[in-house]
């Protein structure tokens, strides 16, 4: 039976409404982000689930998805494709033959139906689903679910067909994506190119992320610059100590740093420096345990440690058991939070007015990779300090005004302390422009 012009508008606005359902759907599905859905159903709303397991295992949804946009297309070319040409073929007999007319007609009214379709069924649709892709999945998945059930026989056929095939291609039938710290950080710094998160905030982020790269001697106190005390040390001895070196908490050996028995707190020896002008470490509980932790453990695994001991304090010993050095929670948090906390005081790199940079030789070489944007250092798992750096690209062991040249940028051994790299300066080297042959 021949439709009237106005039941064929109706048609068409009608298909044009699912069709656009239909495409929201996709999209909206398709772009939700597993972390906002947990969130969701973590506040109660059971259809995150619903939505969760359809990503999963997508496979009846987008059956359905094809079903509906197929049949719909189908039926738009029926109805729609010589709408309007009885209008542009009067048009064009003002200007052309009848035959010329008549394809012209065709042709212009197949473009208008095409174009109303694409905008306002597709387009702009997915424009909306892409704009609010969980509220607009939670709001449609209850009918989803509905349509699934009502073409069950259709889509399990189609899913079957899909999933046979795939597994001949050898591709997976199930969408088990899991989010990795790459996907992480670079939410992270899309964040900050808009302008959602500072640039130290970043770098925080991105610090807490590599706490399990990064080892307990990156962030140590070494042995050469730990203050300690014996345990034969009498006031005498240990008050010239405390002023010049003032701490917190100090280690306490035996003899030697390699043999340590704890750590003593200086508020305990303020507090035994006013009650007598004497007293010695070996007073029963001044001295306390201090854990003692390898140092092929991570940043992370330190953390651990302090967390289960209820320490922020502890030695860091090597495989033959000897005291590397000492790190503390505040060492930890200082490398997390980076430039958020540090001071020029306390800051492993300085950038000098002309332009140059002074690092410290126990700056982690994560620190410089940062700070200098150089992609990866050559052998860097060899070492840890821009010292460390140093030594293997000299080969040797440095002395003042040793240079060496690495990606784009001069590092100059300026200060030493006996055969310890104190300070190198870093120069930018200029860019020189090959001449052509």
């Amino acid at each position: 039976m021949e439709m009237d012009l106005t039941t064929r508008i109706i048609a068409i606005v009608v298909l044009i409404l699912f069709s656009g359902y239909f495409s929201m759907a996709e999209i909206s599905l398709a772009a939700s982000p597993k972390v906002k859905l947990h969130q969701a159903l973590d506040a109660g709303d059971k259809r995150a689930q619903k939505v969760l397991d359809l990503q999963v295992k997508p496979g009846p949804f987008f059956s359905v998805i094809q079903i509906g946009l197929n049949a719909i297309a189908i039926l738009g070319g029926i109805i729609g494709e010589t709408l309007f040409s009885p209008f542009f073929e009067e048009l064009f007999l003002y200007f052309c033959s009848p035959e010329l007319a008549s394809s012209l007609g065709f042709f212009c009214s197949f473009f208008t139906i095409t174009m109303v379709f694409v905008l306002f069924a597709d387009l702009i649709p997915k424009r909306i689903g892409l704009n609010k892709p969980v509220s607009l999945a939670l709001m449609l998945i209850g009918s989803m679910m509905f349509l699934i059930w009502l073409f069950k026989p259709f889509v399990w056929l189609l899913t079957e067909m899909s999933n046979g095939i795939l597994k001949l291609m050898g591709l997976p039938t199930k969408n088990e994506t899991t989010i990795t710290s790459e996907d992480i950080l670079a939410t992270v710094g899309a964040g900050t190119e808009a302008g959602l998160l500072d640039s130290s905030e970043q770098e925080a982020i991105e610090n807490v992320m590599s706490l399990e790269d990064r080892l307990v001697t990156s962030a140590m106190t070494p042995r050469d610059s730990v203050t300690y005390f014996k345990i034969s040390d009498t006031f005498e001895k240990i008050r010239p100590l405390i002023e010049s070196n003032p701490h917190s908490k100090y280690l306490v050996c035996d003899s030697t740093i390699d043999r340590v028995l704890g750590y003593v707190d200086s508020k305990n020896l303020l507090c035994k420096a006013l009650e007598n002008d004497k007293f010695s470490l070996k007073e029963k509980g001044l001295v306390k345990t201090i854990p003692m932790i390898p140092d092929s453990l991570s940043l992370s695994e330190a953390l651990d440690t302090f967390k289960k001991q209820g320490r922020d304090f502890a030695a860091v010993v090597n495989e033959y058991a000897l005291t590397v050095g000492i790190i503390t929670l505040g060492d930890v948090m200082s490398t997390v939070m980076g430039s958020l906390v540090q001071t020029e005081e306390n800051s492993y790199i300085v950038q000098r007015d002309d332009g140059t940079w002074l690092l410290d030789g126990s700056t982690p070489i994560e620190d410089v990779e940062r700070t200098f944007e150089i992609e990866k250092m050559p052998e860097e798992e060899t070492y840890e300090t821009i010292a460390g750096f140093m030594m293997y690209m000299l080969r040797k062991i440095p002395k003042l005004t040793d240079k060496v040249e690495y990606s784009g940028y001069r590092f100059e051994v300026i200060d030493m302390e006996m055969n310890r790299i104190d300070q190198i300066l870093v120069t930018k080297l200029p860019i020189t422009k090959e001449d052509p042959d």
